[in-house]
């Protein structure tokens, strides 16, 4: 007897033709989101509302006009305050140009009576009373001189420039071409020790109490800054202060300055030289005191006036 196959029984109903579709179909009987509607359902209840896109326009021109109110205040006020700080600055100048003008003024009366008491002085030194006055004049630079004389220039060596590092270095300038205070100096000591009676660096007149000194990279004559080349000029015997000097000890340092260091001189005597009389003059002279003061002090004393221009 053949076997025959078993059959299955079931109570599920039969599968939908589209059952494989759900999901289409869901979205086609719900196209609405559940959130969506309760928003909806939400603004109805609370009478409607505007929409967040008028809100977020309103905002934004709220702002702007704030800004442009902000902004429009500052102008106002920076029209207003202008003019009372272009007036202050006005006054500021004002005051500057005033403190400017009486200090040339000063400046120049201090030039005036500078000048009249150097003339004062030349004029008493000046005054008749023989070869001694007149020594003592020529001496102090308070007149001009002219006669022969001798010129020497000194100028820096080629090439040279400011900065260390040369075997010269020890204070104020330091190149090894470049000329520095102490040996215009040893220059000047030695036209005087060669018997010049008068000595003029680029027109700067020399006194007994005249300074050579450095500042910097500068050379100092009485306080007034030189520029190479330097100019001396010396009145006296041209020959015998050009003899003189080349056979003294400042004649031979000057020569190994050139030697050793480049540093340019020349040497030559002049017919005639013309030495300005000293911008400024320092008088200083000393008297006796009185016998009984001496006696009281067990020794003799002196007094010491000093007028200066």
């Amino acid at each position: 007897m053949p076997q025959q196959h078993p059959v299955r029984s079931t109570d599920s109903p039969p599968p939908r033709p589209d059952a494989s579709m759900s999901l289409l179909t869901n979205v086609m009987e719900h196209s609405l989101d559940e959130g969506y509607a309760e928003a909806t359902a939400r603004r109805k209840a609370e009478g409607g509302g505007m929409p967040r896109p008028l809100k977020a326009r309103l905002g934004l021109a709220a702002g702007l006009v704030v800004a442009a109110l902000i902004v429009t205040v500052g102008a106002a006020e920076a029209r207003i305050s202008a003019p009372v700080l272009a007036k202050e600055r006005e006054e500021l100048i004002d005051r500057v140009e005033k403190e400017t003008s009486d200090a040339d003024a000063l400046e120049r009366s201090v030039e005036t009576l500078r000048d009249e008491v150097g003339e004062r002085q030349r004029r008493a030194l000046n005054a008749p009373g023989g070869d001694r006055e007149q020594l003592v004049s020529l001496l102090a630079g308070a007149t001009e001189v002219a006669g022969p004389g001798l010129k020497l220039v000194v100028d820096d060596g080629e090439g040279s420039e400011q900065g260390g590092g040369g075997p010269r270095e020890t204070s104020g300038f330091s190149d090894t071409g470049r000329v520095r205070d102490r040996d215009m100096q040893r220059v000047v000591n030695g036209l005087w020790a060669a018997g010049a009676e008068a000595v003029a660096i680029n027109g700067q007149r020399l006194t007994a109490l005249s300074a050579i000194r450095a500042a910097g990279d500068a050379i100092l004559v009485d306080n007034r800054p030189l520029v190479p080349p330097y100019t001396v000029l010396a009145v006296g015997d041209g020959k015998k202060l050009k003899t003189e000097f080349q056979d003294s000890a400042d004649g031979r340092y000057l020569q190994v300055l050139r030697e050793n260091f480049g540093i340019r001189f020349s040497v030559s005597a002049q017919d005639k030289v013309r030495l300005p009389a000293a911008p400024s003059l320092i008088v200083r002279t000393a008297e006796p005191t009185s016998a009984s003061a001496g006696k009281g002090a067990g020794q003799g004393t002196a007094d010491t006036g000093k007028g200066t221009s």
